[in-house]
């Protein structure tokens, strides 16, 4: 490992289907990214114990040798997988015979998440799993357990809760923390939240009260569509993942998925005058609150600039005790 990769921060992205998982969207970012950077099993926290198998029920399954096998609802950490074996014969095989840029085909390079030097990303790990019904405070002190033994540096906890947003409008994401430091560097704010609680807070608090500063990403997930996927979600989190990391994520076939996903609920919403109503309310109310928002940033820039004006063009008047003449 190389003194900058050393420096390089390890990254945890974490999510939980249930509560905290509305419309697919985060358990959907951890399948994209797991895709995209050939994530591997490398811990599994059991789900024995912390799971009510009457609502997450383990699925019957086939292995690769044919036999019938219980897949659980397990918590798994995955990461990508480095072989010194397998990069040190690629290397060897560089060495002994260049080759032209995309190894002499017309085919593109693999897709994967990258740095915006174009280096790819081999120290992003992801935890996904769903949110266990009981023993919270143990769940939490395992996966702060992981996050000690793999030498986390940064944890990214995602969140989507349906809300009054209409699909029509970009989807609203907040990314939150309470580290001082971590608000600056990442334009975060301090969420002022108070209400029901999930796995994902109890563990966020379980992380702070550790030293280590986790920041919340969260989205808002049109209610009245909450019974299919939202891709148009999924595509905003991964937007403001790279905000905030500085990386770079193939967006593959979600681009298409949103725009079709956002086409169907136009069509349905032009077959029902009621839906149809109601869609144009939250779009009002969205683009009021838009316009509310963005007068008073521009107000509150104007007052600034007013203040800076007044200060430099108010005279300055002499110290009488700074001039002993007087």
């Amino acid at each position: 490992m190389t003194e900058s990769d050393s420096q390089r921060p390890r990254v945890l992205i974490m999510a939980f289907q249930g509560w905290s998982d509305a419309g697919d969207a985060t358990t959907e970012v951890l399948q994209h990214l797991g895709g995209l950077i050939d994530a591997e099993v490398l811990h599994v926290i059991a789900a024995e114990g912390y799971v009510d198998f009457q609502v997450h029920r383990p699925k019957l399954v086939f292995d690769e040798a044919g036999n019938r096998v219980l897949d659980w609802p397990d918590t798994r950490l995955l990461g990508t997988v480095q072989r010194p074996s397998a990069v040190l014969g690629a290397a060897a095989e560089l060495a002994a015979e260049p080759v032209s840029e995309n190894n002499g085909t017309d085919e593109s390079p693999a897709e994967t998440v990258r740095r915006l030097d174009g280096t790819p990303v081999t120290d992003l790990f992801l935890l996904a799993g769903v949110e266990p019904a009981r023993d919270w405070q143990n769940f939490a002190d395992e996966v702060l357990e992981l996050v000690d033994v793999w030498a986390i540096d940064t944890v990214i906890i995602l969140g989507s809760m349906f809300s009054d947003a209409p699909h029509s409008r970009p989807i609203v994401t907040t990314v939150s923390t309470e580290s001082a430091k971590r608000r600056a560097e990442t334009g975060a704010v301090r969420s002022s939240y108070e209400g029901p609680a999930g796995i994902a807070t109890v563990i966020d608090l379980a992380l702070a009260e550790a030293g280590i500063a986790p920041i919340s990403l969260w989205a808002q997930v049109p209610h009245y569509v909450h019974s299919t996927p939202s891709p148009k979600v999924t595509l905003a989190l991964l937007d403001k993942l790279e905000e905030v990391l500085d990386i770079v994520i193939p967006r593959g076939e979600l681009l298409a998925q949103a725009n079709e996903w956002e086409s169907n609920i136009n069509r349905i919403a032009a077959a029902d005058d009621e839906m149809s109503r109601y869609i144009r309310r939250l779009e009002e109310s969205r683009d009021e609150a838009l316009a509310a928002e963005s007068t008073g940033d521009a107000i509150a820039l104007e007052f600034e600039k007013f203040l800076e004006d007044d200060r430099e063009s108010k005279p300055k008047f002499e110290d009488p005790d700074e001039n002993p003449e007087r």
